[in-house]
């Protein structure tokens, strides 16, 4: 055991640490110059024409990720641009026919699926690459590009999700050349042209990515006026277009089929063939609700009257009728039952629903006449509430059944008089008192307490407020007994329209007057205009939208004053020219019968979308413009 540990030491004392390893610098794949040199024996131009799966796919994935970058150009490594036609072009011609329609629901052999996404990434890296301007015009002269698109248009069928991814990159890249692309002529083969393929799949396919790069293509391809001899009548893409108008969250989908429109009924003889198409009337009915979806409006509102002058209003309160001084002194000297007589006809009024009990009668009688009684002698009860119906015919003593039983007198109530700020006025002294008027009853509860019942000497005193009759009340009733006479401490309800101001007719007018109805009538209390407006400009999609109105505005009132002409103050429509020339040829045809039905037919649909027009606010003025002109040619169009 000695001998093998004496052996382990001497190893041990033998071995050497290694030195550190540096680390190995991170080199991405952005700043590896060595597979990006402009050589023709570059990398991954060698990688791809390899032919070895592993090659080809790390010089796709390389390509993938540089061809994101703005400064990345195809001309830049020669021969890259035909070496990424290869797959694809592989791809369209024969490679797309090895896969039978079981691969939709089967997986493809390894080997096959990996072909298959070499063509598809080959073709995503030229796709990504036309964004760039310069790349687009090397692949609008490369001669490959011409026959990729048409061939893959024509043979690949978007039945497959592979089949329309290659499809959609495809028609990207034709987005990218189209712009300057001269179709053949219209007699030439149908092959020769990718208005039918991309027609066909704007009109028919259930992919929207599809249908919006179609319908983008048509739409540049038609904006050449070399191509308009390709545009028809009977367009499965403007069908589609109209189709979607209503999926107005679909802001994407929305614009091409609104561009495609736009691009097709630009040229006059489409425009008058679509005043003909039975879905037109509804077709402008979905553009201005789109272009109302669209509308963002704010409330504005701004005084246009004269400064108003106001003063507090005055609180009428109904209080039951007491007898005056002078009512009083009338009273008296008349001898019974006239005086009774008189008295019930000042007292009291005649109300179906009023009712009073007899000994309340009786006691506001007897407490008026009693101190008279030496000079004046007084009724007894029976024969006063007796005159009740001698004075007012349909009023009726009457017993009312308990228990306990009421003996009322139903027919008449109290006289009320309306008083206003009076209401405080201190009344006592025989209505003598100089104080101003209170603000409120405990005020002049306090007022009557301080200044007229403490000051009195003595343990009984008679109640002065108006024309109170009570002679003989100690000094504590007295202070509850005049709580009677004061008004109520709650305001009287107010009707919930009725202001707390009154307006004045000018300032300083004297307020309150005698007879309010006299005065001259006060400026509105309110004269502010409020209206909404626009406080936005419009999005991309409903300027395109009232251009297409505007185009089908014209073409339906051609023969009508109403139809705006180019001059200094209507600069004509984007997307026509006004030619004299074009002018005179389109007066030469205009009788035609067909022609004379569209523009009835378009009257008579702009006519019944007035009512919609005339909520449409835009925040320009020509624009506002425009939609005014429709709006009044409906007023006054005939159909």
């Amino acid at each position: 055991m000695s001998g093998v540990a004496e052996l382990a030491q001497a190893a041990g004392h033998r071995r050497h640490t290694p030195a550190p390893v540096p680390p190995r610098p991170n080199l991405t794949d952005d700043y590896e110059r060595w597979y990006t040199e402009a050589t023709p024996n570059n990398r991954m131009l060698l990688s791809l024409r390899s032919g070895i799966d592993s090659e080809v796919a790390w010089a796709l994935d390389r390509l993938c990720r540089l061809c994101q970058n703005e400064q990345f150009m195809l001309r830049a490594i020669p021969g890259l641009t035909d070496a990424l036609f290869e797959w694809p072009e592989w791809y369209t011609k024969e490679g797309a026919k090895e896969y039978s329609d079981d691969s939709v629901f089967f997986a493809v052999p390894p080997g096959k699926e990996r072909k298959r996404r070499h063509a598809i990434e080959s073709l995503f890296i030229l796709r990504n690459a036309a964004m760039h301007h310069s790349n687009g015009e090397e692949l609008a002269m490369h001669p490959n590009t011409r026959d990729l698109v048409l061939c893959a248009l024509h043979e690949l069928k978007p039945n497959t999700d592979a089949n329309c991814e290659f499809l959609l990159y495809v028609i990207e890249i034709l987005q990218s050349i189209a712009i300057n692309t001269v179709l053949p002529p219209p007699n030439a083969s149908p092959k020769a042209s990718p208005i039918g393929p991309l027609q066909d799949i704007a009109g028919y396919s259930s992919n929207r990515s599809l249908i919006i790069a179609a319908l983008t293509a048509l739409t540049i391809m038609y904006s050449n006026p070399s191509n308009v001899s390709h545009l028809a009548s009977e367009s499965p893409a403007l069908e589609t277009s109209m189709n979607v108008l209503p999926l107005i969250l679909d802001k994407e989908l929305i614009d091409a089929a609104l561009n495609f429109m736009y691009a097709h009924l630009s040229y006059p003889p489409m425009t008058k063939a679509f005043l003909l198409h039975p879905r037109m009337p509804g077709t402008l009915r979905l553009l201005v609700s789109l272009i109302l979806a669209d509308q963002m409006e704010e409330n504005v509102s701004f005084e246009i009257g004269m400064p108003v002058y106001t003063a507090p209003a005055q609180s009428y309160v109904a209080r039951d009728h007491e007898l005056t001084k002078e009512e009083l002194d009338k009273l008296v000297s008349i001898s019974e039952p006239q005086r009774c007589y008189e008295w019930m006809k000042t007292m009291f009024v005649a109300k179906a629903e009023g009712e009073l009990t007899q000994v309340d009668f009786w006691n506001l009688y007897k407490d008026v006449f009693l101190p008279f009684q030496d000079r004046y002698p007084l009724l007894v009860a029976s024969d006063v509430i007796k005159n009740v119906t001698t004075v007012f015919p349909q009023a009726q003593a009457m017993v009312l059944p308990g228990p306990p039983q009421r003996f009322v007198v139903r027919g008449v109530d109290r006289r009320k008089d309306l008083s206003a700020g009076a209401q405080y006025k201190c009344r006592w002294d025989r209505s003598a008192c100089s104080a101003e008027v209170f603000a409120s009853t405990d005020a002049l509860y306090e007022h009557v307490l301080d200044q007229h019942l403490t000051p009195f000497e003595g343990t009984h005193m008679p109640c002065l407020w108006a024309t109170c009759q009570q002679s003989d009340i100690t000094k504590a009733q007295m202070r509850g007994h005049v709580l009677t006479h004061l008004p109520d401490m709650q305001p009287p309800p107010k009707h919930p329209a009725q202001p707390d101001t009154i307006t004045l007719p000018a300032a300083g007018y004297p307020h309150p007057v005698a007879d309010p109805t006299a005065r001259p009538p006060p400026p509105a209390r309110s004269t502010r205009v409020t209206y909404m407006r626009p406080h936005v400009d419009p999005p991309p999609s409903s300027l395109t939208a009232l251009l297409i109105l505007r185009v089908l505005f014209r073409a339906s009132f051609a023969s009508s004053d109403a139809a705006p002409r180019a001059d200094d103050d209507h600069f004509g429509f984007p997307g026509t020219v006004d030619d004299p020339e074009e002018d005179a040829e389109e007066e030469r045809n205009r009788n035609s019968d067909s022609d004379m039905e569209g523009e009835r037919r378009g009257r008579k649909a702009f006519i019944g979308i007035r009512y919609l027009m005339e909520d449409v606010r835009l925040r320009h003025e020509t624009f506002q413009g425009w939609v005014t002109e429709m709006v009044d040619a409906g007023l006054t169009g005939t159909t």
